[in-house]
């Protein structure tokens, strides 16, 4: 066959920009190197350089690591680049193509600044791309384009199904697991989400449904408790969980699912590979199928060659025609900005009335993706943390911008909003801090760390105590901040009750720097820390800086002693979201 070259108009492939504000920036960044490429290519057709016959001497080689799904179909597209003499700037483009989980990239990526040995990355999710680049020293990577797409869905057994009233009944997310759920013969199995964007775009729905389900927050964690209980590590076992239908089996096999939350294209494998045997039925929650997406990522740009960045946008291109497209719709894989094929959707396990036609919803925030993620790590460990909060007269500062508020005001709210995603079985604690506070201490215990189902003296509950705690918080007029003094305390307090099981860790908040002349210096408390860290009971701080007055350096360099992290925020009103996301990377870890 003839070469490729790289066409003047870049328009024609059908690949897709990611959307969403976040997101322009790499999207304008792929541009220049989409633009320059044309260009170049313009230059190499005017030279004359693309004849037929074989590739010159010149090649670029490129390493693709890729999500193991998507693999054999960019594979035989490499395979057929190859064979096709694929050209960019008259040079043969070779890509190399290694599978490997996108969690798993995400953190090496996310946690290392050395070059990884590979240009291109392909994720299944735009959300690992998220992940990746929102850690402190990471490897920057450049989003490009959509490859393929595949929906969310929940899939079932076909007795289970029917007995949902499937094809003809649709629900949304909330009410779709409330009623696999509620009649206690569908178990509901599912990716770990901390390891599938497939199980955390679920439960991000899920948790996010309009309308939800009563009890709010609660309920979700109640949801999520019940999944967690048939989670698989990793979306190449989920399948492996499935229960076998038939009369009689669906009741008597209670260690098996007889739903899976899957994407579509991983049940059109399932169900093409079994011929009418075992076939899965699809529902598509009529709020919305989130997508796996298939983010085509450069990685570390700024350190590829002209060549290399050139030839890896030839490859994106290649991806996005048609021989290419059509061997991603053979494998069950739907192409961006066209039609569901419905002859592929049916092999997949949906049929009509099931709206798996219908627009797939704006994706889920980092900040939606964070919280979900934390919810899910303290529903699944069940969490034990002790709240240590700075009182120091600082804390008494307004905040610009919200209508008089002071910086404790909306630390109490943050706090208070954050203790709603919290389950009764998880134990909760406080503490104040400020000079002085409790005799020639610094700090004072408000609230004992305990479960927050648990009954308290005088009626109510563990959580009602700690609303009424948070409530009363006020800052202490003249009191400086005492931070190192109180972060050792707490951190051997914690120590001292820990609970095995559980995801113990001590969470400090402070407006400032530590101002008690009289405390451990900054190096003897990070030397204690080390000391008193035990890997096999860990209790890692979390530590969030709040407002312009704090110094991120000295939270971070604190909390790392202990295995911990240190965070900064701008606005107290962030502390909700920060302290979700803490606890899904520290817990996670």
């Amino acid at each position: 066959m003839g070469r490729h070259s790289l066409p003047d108009d870049l328009t024609a492939p059908a690949t897709r920009p990611r959307s969403g504000s976040r997101r322009r920036r790499t999207v304008a960044v792929a541009t220049v190197i989409v633009l320059g490429l044309a260009v170049g290519t313009g230059v190499a057709a005017q030279r004359g350089v693309f004849g037929s016959g074989p590739c010159p001497e010149s090649v670029v080689n490129l390493r693709m690591v890729a999500s193991p799904d998507i693999v054999p179909a960019v594979r035989a597209a490499a395979g057929r680049a190859r064979k096709d003499h694929l050209e960019s700037d008259g040079q043969c483009v070779r890509v190399a193509v290694t599978a490997r989980d996108s969690y798993k990239v995400a953190h090496d990526l996310g946690h290392s600044s050395a070059k990884p040995g590979y240009q291109i990355w392909l994720p299944d999710s735009e959300a690992w791309v998220d992940r990746a680049q929102g850690t402190g020293e990471n490897v920057p990577l450049t989003p490009a384009s959509s490859i393929a797409e595949s929906p969310v869905t929940l899939a079932m057994v076909p007795s289970a199904a029917e007995a949902l009233g499937w094809p003809d009944k649709t629900y949304t997310w909330a009410g779709l697991t409330a009623a696999a759920t509620g009649s206690g013969q569908v178990h509901i199995g599912a990716a770990d989400p901390a390891r599938s964007a497939t199980g955390l775009l679920a439960l991000s729905s899920i948790a996010h449904s309009p309308g939800g389900a009563p009890g709010g927050d609660t309920q979700v964690a109640a949801v999520a408790k019940v999944l967690s209980q048939r989670i698989s590590d990793a979306d190449s076992k989920v399948l492996g969980t499935l229960a076998q239908d038939g009369p009689g089996k669906v009741k008597d096999d209670p260690h098996r699912n007889q739903a899976l939350v899957l994407s579509e294209q991983a049940a059109f494998a399932h169900n093409t590979a079994r011929g009418d045997a075992q076939q899965l039925r699809l529902f598509y929650p009529k709020d919305g199928t989130p997508q796996l997406d298939y983010p085509y990522t450069l990685v570390d740009e700024s350190e590829l060659t002209t060549d290399q960045s050139r030839a890896a946008m030839r490859f994106m291109a290649y991806l996005g025609e048609g021989p290419s497209r059509t061997e991603l719709d053979r494998r069950g894989f739907r192409t961006p900005d066209q039609p569901a094929t419905a002859s592929r959707v049916e092999a997949a396990g949906g049929r009509s009335p099931q709206p798996y036609t219908d627009a797939s919803p704006e994706p889920p925030s980092e900040d939606v993706l964070d919280e979900t993620l934390g919810m899910w790590t303290i529903t699944v460990q069940s969490a034990r943390l002790t709240t240590v909060v700075d009182a120091s007269g600082s804390m008494a500062t307004a905040v610009p911008g919200k209508g008089g508020r002071t910086r404790m005001d909306i630390t109490k709210a943050s706090l208070r909003e954050a203790l709603a995603q919290f389950t009764p079985q998880d134990e909760i604690g406080l503490w104040d801090f400020a000079t002085h506070l409790d005799g020639t201490r610094d700090y004072r215990e408000r609230v004992p760390t305990v479960r927050l189902g648990a009954p308290v003296k005088g009626g109510g509950t563990q959580r009602d105590r700690l609303n009424t705690a948070f409530a009363a918080l006020r800052p202490v007029p003249g009191g400086a901040t005492g931070l190192y003094d109180t972060t050792l305390a707490a951190f051997q307090d914690a120590r001292k009750t820990y609970v095995p099981g559980k995801f113990n860790a001590v969470v400090v908040l402070t407006d400032g720097v530590n101002e008690d002349d009289h405390s451990i210096s900054r190096s003897a408390l990070t030397a204690k820390l080390r000391e008193l860290n035990d890997p096999a009971r860990p209790v890692p701080l979390i530590m969030i800086a709040v407002g312009p007055d704090t110094d991120r350096t000295e939270v971070e360099q604190v909390a790392k002693a202990t295995g911990g992290a240190g965070y900064q925020v701008s606005d107290p009103s962030q502390i909700n979201s920060v302290l979700l996301k803490a606890v899904m990377e520290v817990g996670g870890r």
